[in-house]
């Protein structure tokens, strides 16, 4: 896993992009350390959420384009679903990832902040699609994830004319979640990665699996992924843990996960 830190927090897991001298540009060989680490934190049961984020002043750049100019058709497809298959894993992973959002987030790295699941932007932070400025369309799941977060017209708009925003404006039209002052970023991030923490794990999994597979639904098929999630969530410690001490007014110390 030569580009990525993966440090731990509690149950907390800190994954760090780390190529800044490329600004964290996406190669064959970092997609492939993603996977790893993401294999890596699915068999550790003691992290329950992901904080993501990038090395000096860039989240990711996006793609490596020192590698892509070479590439034909087979090549750039080949590249593209490396790409679209690590970015799935982590907007299907059981456990809730954070992307904590440094600084250039561009093409490729605009689109692996959106496969997560909520972004946190620092106010240096930097948006954008443009792709069709190099001559070629978004790769790794932009036309579809970008659509789907801030609306067809807007993602019209900044696809179409490469524009980049700043975080503000990513802020203002639903692309990240808050923006806080460039020093509150990880704490602001591992503040929110510990409530996720604190929560039954079971029900938050869950929880997160039926908004993903929801949103590829019609609403009648959505609710019965709900309610099947919620009748497995009912046959839990955690629930009747959690009913027994609201139903008798005592604190619950916290959840068995069980």
């Amino acid at each position: 896993m030569g580009f990525i830190k993966l440090e731990q927090q509690g149950h907390v897991g800190i994954m760090t992009i780390n190529r800044p001298e490329a600004l964290n540009a996406l190669n064959t060989e970092v997609l492939s350390d993603i996977k790893t680490t993401l294999d890596e934190i699915e068999a550790n049961n003691d992290i329950y959420v992901v904080v993501l984020t990038g090395e000096g002043r860039s989240f990711v750049a996006g793609a490596d384009i020192a590698q892509m100019r070479d590439f034909g058709a087979v090549e750039a497809k080949a590249f593209s679903d490396a790409g679209n298959s690590v970015f799935l894993r982590i907007e299907n992973f059981a456990k809730p990832v954070i992307a904590a959002i440094n600084g250039f987030a561009l093409g490729g790295g605009c689109e692996l902040a959106m496969a997560c699941d909520i972004r946190i932007a620092s106010e240096k932070a930097k948006f954008g699609q443009p792709e069709v400025g190099l001559g070629i369309t978004p790769g790794f799941g932009g036309t579809q994830r970008l659509p789907r977060i801030v609306g067809i017209g807007k993602a019209m708009e900044l696809i179409l004319s490469a524009k980049v925003i700043t975080a503000a404006e990513a802020k203002e039209i639903g692309l990240v979640n808050q923006v806080v002052a460039h020093e509150e970023l990880m704490p602001a991030a591992l503040t929110l990665a510990e409530t996720i923490a604190a929560q039954a794990q079971i029900a938050v999994r869950a929880s997160k699996q039926c908004i993903r597979r929801g949103m590829q639904a019609d609403i009648s098929t959505a609710a019965t992924y709900e309610a099947l999630a919620f009748g497995v969530c009912c046959d839990t410690e955690d629930q009747f843990d959690a009913m027994d001490a609201f139903v008798k007014k005592e604190k619950l110390s916290g959840f068995k996960n069980k």
